[in-house]
């Protein structure tokens, strides 16, 4: 849910630097199935449908569903922001592989968002002592905040990631008609 602040700060910003939607035409994002089928793993798994069916393999679909993801980033590392995406990304693998397949949460951040103990499989557990503590979730959006939630310094690299790349790519012009009506910078109408 942190990524739907990081795409309304990227359009305010895109916007703000004189930048417009159709620049993001010409964004070239490789292998987008790859991220894709990560991001649809990540969401049937953390849905409340399968916490029974999963048993003891949701840590390593957990794990395997943030390689693919982070595979798709960096095949597109020329594009402006993906890099941080790359390292925030990078940042909570390596969190989540220290912890056995869970991203640890932090006690005071979970009870900050307002969440109660969860039963079932969680991409986040509430931990005192994880691996990697200062790679784990603990900052919190708090309660009464729209999405509230707990998030790690990846997620705020992946976030601020994503809102680079979608301003940059708003500055960019998207290919334009060429015709006899169609004016072009410096050129004069006869």
């Amino acid at each position: 849910m942190f990524i739907v602040y990081a795409i309304a700060i990227g359009l305010i910003a895109g916007f703000a630097l004189g930048g417009r939607l159709d620049g993001l035409a010409t964004l070239r994002f490789r292998w987008p199935w790859l991220a894709l089928a990560g991001l649809a793993l990540q969401i049937v798994l953390f849905s409340g449908a399968v916490d029974d069916a999963i048993g003891g393999v949701g840590p390593a679909l957990y794990v395997s569903s943030t390689a693919l993801v982070l595979v798709a980033v960096l095949r597109n590392l020329s594009i402006p922001g993906l890099p941080l995406v790359a390292l925030g990304a990078t940042s909570n693998l390596a969190a989540i592989v220290a912890n056995g397949g869970y991203m640890p949460a932090d006690p005071a951040a979970h009870a900050l968002a307002g969440f109660e103990e969860h039963t079932g499989f969680s991409n986040s557990v509430v931990t005192d002592s994880p691996a990697l503590r200062p790679l784990t979730d603990i900052f919190a959006i708090p309660a009464g905040i729209p999405l509230a939630n707990v998030f790690s310094i990846g997620d705020l690299l992946i976030a601020a990631g994503i809102a680079i790349a979608i301003a940059v790519s708003m500055r960019r012009s998207a290919p334009r008609r060429s015709g006899p009506d169609v004016v072009h910078a410096g050129t004069s109408p006869d």
